[in-house]
């Protein structure tokens, strides 16, 4: 469902995404890693469309992002770190509001919000303004907004960060709740306990580069170590010495 080959994106003499092939599949959540500069949310926001890539291609969902940018993003829900509300609107009225970007009627969004508001614990502040909510509460709000339209390709970027334990519980069990046959989801953290919860596989990038790519058990087998943490490090390592 999205379909990633040699892409590469440079700011200045700068690569932050150099050559970098992979594919997520129907039904499957795939963590995408990294250490800090990375490339990890460049290439999320080159599939988002936010940027061009300067080489490579990029399909989602059947869809090149270059040559038809608009059908991608109907096949997108986008979450990310910064979520994107209007503080002086209420949270019902921001979704309803993005509701309306992606042209659905008054009557689609109501239903969708229906199935949407118990899955997320909407009804205790939908009609506080944005501006009043917690991180948690706007994050809740961020991803009923992304997945308004039911979009068959999700983009999970750092949605836990900041949230306390019981917020960031209830987004994990949501995106566990989003692995459906007729969707996918691409899930980028540093929480390596949420990855090794979610993930079905895992690719880890450095420097721009594609390090690794495959289940927990086969990159357990490639670095011989059996936590995700000790691997993400031995792996990172290793490329590195051998630059």
């Amino acid at each position: 469902m999205i379909e990633v080959k040699n892409l590469r994106k440079s700011f200045g003499k700068f690569f932050a995404v150099d050559g970098l092939s992979f594919e997520v599949r129907p039904g499957e959540i795939f963590g995408l890693l990294g250490p800090n500069g990375a490339g990890k949310t460049t290439t999320l926001r080159m599939i988002a469309t936010v940027l061009k890539p300067d080489a490579g291609s990029i399909t989602v969902n059947g869809y090149d992002v270059l040559r038809e940018p608009e059908h991608v993003r109907r096949q997108l829900g986008v979450v990310a770190e910064s979520n994107g509300l209007y503080d002086r609107l209420t949270a019902l009225e921001n979704i309803r509001y993005f509701g309306r970007l992606y042209d659905l009627s008054e009557e689609k969004i109501t239903e969708r919000l229906r199935e949407l508001s118990p899955r997320l614990g909407l009804a205790e502040f939908i009609h506080k303004r944005a501006g009043q909510l917690s991180r948690g509460m706007k994050q809740k709000v961020a991803i009923a907004m992304a997945l308004l339209h039911d979009p068959p390709v999700l983009i999970f970027d750092e949605p836990t960060v900041g949230l306390d334990v019981m917020t960031a519980r209830q987004v994990r069990q949501f995106i566990q709740e989003c692995r459906r046959p007729d969707k996918c989801v691409i899930f980028s953290t540093h929480i390596m306990s949420e990855v090794e919860r979610l993930c079905d596989r895992v690719a880890i990038i450095h420097k721009g580069k594609l390090v690794a790519i495959g289940t927990l058990s086969e990159l357990q087998q490639r670095s011989g170590q059996k936590d995700l943490e000790e691997i993400f490090v031995e792996l990172v390592e290793g490329e590195d010495r051998a630059l």
